[in-house]
């Protein structure tokens, strides 16, 4: 069985390389060692040296030199919006208090369905829709394990 133990950030690995692709949820991407089958049957060892969290997009180095493509599982999330970029603030401040985890971007937050969260969010005056999309929530601010990796883990010894 090849093993993993480099992972390249979306956009750093040649696509030529790709051999086969994972497919994950949100919570399945956060991980240092698991024997995995890859959607065209590729089975590896993820052997990291530490707990990283895998993006979509990530490229995994097999140890034969090959990458397998890591892409985010669709989830059942909730689309927040609101009238203004400060509604839309005021609405993540809420979310931030509840330790919700959350995805940030383009005028909308996205959050796992709960239908508790969305009656709140909806009394606040938010525009709450359901959506099936990847959810790649941001990272603590804490939590150096779960950040997006910025450079490509090859580390040398000086």
């Amino acid at each position: 069985m090849e093993r993993v133990t480099e992972i390249a950030a979306a956009g750093t690995w040649p696509p030529e390389a790709e051999r086969d692709c994972i497919t994950l949820a949100h919570h399945d991407r956060h991980r240092r060692r698991l024997a995995m089958t890859a959607t065209g049957g590729t089975e590896f060892l993820l052997d990291l040296p530490a707990t990283a969290t895998l993006h979509h997009g990530d490229g995994l180095k097999l140890s034969g030199g090959a990458y397998v493509r890591v892409v985010a599982a669709p989830e059942d999330l909730l689309e927040v919006t609101a009238a203004s970029p400060a509604a839309l603030a005021r609405l993540a401040w809420h979310l931030g208090n509840r330790h919700l985890a959350a995805q940030i971007g383009g005028g909308r937050i996205l959050i796992r369905a709960d239908h508790v969260i969305a009656e709140m969010l909806q009394g606040l005056g938010a525009g709450v829709r359901p959506i099936s999309a990847p959810f790649d929530p941001e990272s603590g601010a804490y939590d150096s394990a779960a950040t997006h990796h910025d450079h490509d883990h090859h580390h040398h010894g000086s």
